[in-house]
């Protein structure tokens, strides 16, 4: 078994190593059809004040719980948890499995199973935890669609029950090196043995690394008031900058007046909502997010409100917190020292200001073609730390009005993660995912239950290579 999985990480080896090739333009397609949503021009309004906001001491952790089934693939949820969202009709959650693999390798994997949620328990031992059971066991929902996106996939889901459309599971869809012209979003019935796939659509003409990333549902009263009734955000943070240098967010609706779904692909109208400028543009770190760094990871998120009156937009990830971040591998001898690769042609190499390193830091440590290096090529930093960051939801609504332009709104608070992470990756991993405080993919997937209050969230590799899933009580 373990050499399989292995053989996964060796494909991602392999395409990080083209990363520096890939663009970020889309050509567009004929659209086909066009759904019954208003114009995506918002009519400008005065943005409302900020309200009640939450803050770090509004979230309480619970503890976790661990995910049931075995470990043979494409049927197990190691080396998943690419996306995850709330069943509040059941109770339940949905969580994607093993992730499919190129050229040929695991052409099916990606499933999606449903699992019932255990109280969780607060313990630094995975033997307390209890387990999630199956409510429905995988399936392949996706079979026959994003053929041409399977290396390393990038999956956002949301469940909706929406009273146009009835229960549907929304998807977006990417990859790692996002091919140009591909549509990336669709949907499909939450009976996952008889999935009905629709789609596939684009989110207007942005650019496709700024969009299937991750998806979640948009307060009600919020996405009437301020976005037209599109009640879904979907968006993706692509470290190096190339969706955007921070997490980005769009407001759709994929489905027509009489709640049918669009043409396969139609270009769906979409606001804006949360969008930094892209390193493709710009050699500089501007119109950015405040500390942000090229190896960021914001690979879920969540729109809170609460019965108090109190709400926020939450991204959970992986940040970039080191005095230095880089392109290239870790150090052998300490994690302050940067290792440049030197195939770069960009800024490989920066201090935690955006500004560049001494000119003694890009001379590289080791010889990538001998295979001396510590770690796999990537970004890498000093330091990584899981967080939340929260986004106040009335700077958004000032940019879908148009007063505030995507990049001007910043989070407010952060919460870091650490202390309740168990951050203990498969050894044959590490090489990848990295030790110590140069750890990152930490965090994967969020989703919320706005009834309850209770925030899941998903830490990569922390049972072998499979997820836990960790609860906060938001209040």
């Amino acid at each position: 078994m373990k050499p399989y999985l292995s053989h996964s990480l060796v494909i991602i080896l392999l395409s990080v190593l083209l990363a520096c090739s890939a663009q970020g333009t889309e050509t567009p397609i004929a659209v086909t059809d066009t759904p019954a949503n208003p114009p995506a021009s918002p009519t400008p309004f005065a943005a409302p004040p900020s309200g009640d906001l939450l803050g770090p001491d509004d979230f309480t952790y619970l503890g976790a719980f661990r995910l049931p089934g075995g470990d043979d693939p494409p049927r197990t949820f190691a080396y998943g948890g690419n996306a995850m969202t709330f069943n509040p009709d059941n109770g339940t959650l949905f969580v994607m499995g093993h992730n499919r693999m190129p050229y040929g390798e695991l052409p099916d994997g990606n499933q999606l199973a449903e699992i019932s949620i255990p109280e969780p328990v607060d313990s630094r031992n995975l033997d307390d935890l209890p387990y999630a059971a199956f409510r429905q066991d995988f399936q392949d929902v996706t079979a026959g669609y994003f053929t041409e996106l399977e290396e390393i996939p990038k999956v956002g889901l949301q469940y909706l029950n929406h009273p146009a459309t009835g229960p549907k599971i929304h998807i977006g869809w990417g990859q790692h090196l996002q091919p140009d012209g591909i549509a990336s979003h669709g949907w499909f019935s939450a009976n996952l043995a008889e999935p009905n796939f629709q789609g596939t659509w684009f989110i207007g003409e942005q650019n496709l690394y700024s969009t299937n990333g991750y998806l979640f549902d948009i307060s009600t009263n919020w996405a009437d008031t301020y976005v037209h009734g599109r009640n879904l955000a979907t968006g993706r943070m692509r470290d190096g900058g190339q969706g955007g240098m921070g997490p980005t967010l769009f407001a759709y609706r994929p489905w027509l007046e009489d709640g049918s779904p669009p043409a396969p692909g139609t270009h769906l109208p979409e606001m804006t909502l949360l969008l930094y400028e892209n390193a493709y543009n710009t050699e500089n770190i501007e119109r950015a997010m405040n500390g942000y760094q090229h190896p960021d990871e914001w690979e879920g998120g969540a729109w809170l409100t609460t019965a108090s009156g109190k709400s926020a937009v939450l991204f959970a990830g992986t940040k970039s917190t080191g005095a230095k971040y880089w392109y290239g591998f870790i150090h052998p001898d300490g994690p302050e020292l940067p290792c440049v690769s030197p195939h770069a042609d960009f800024t490989a190499c920066r201090l935690a200001d955006g500004t560049p390193c001494p000119p003694e830091d890009f001379a590289g440590c080791c010889d990538e073609d001998a295979g001396t290096c510590a770690s796999g090529r990537g970004w890498w930093s000093t330091r990584f730390d899981a967080q939340f960051i929260l986004y106040d939801p009335a700077q958004l609504a000032q940019v879908a009005a148009g007063t505030l332009e995507s990049w001007q709104p910043q989070p407010y608070a952060s919460l870091d993660l650490d202390e309740h992470l168990y951050l203990n990756p498969p050894e044959w991993d590490v090489t990848m995912l990295g030790w110590g405080d140069q750890r990152r993919n930490r965090i994967g997937d969020a989703s919320f239950d706005r009834a309850s209050g209770r925030l899941y969230v998903l830490e990569l590799y922390a049972d072998g290579g499979k997820p836990v899933v960790h609860v906060w009580q938001v209040e």
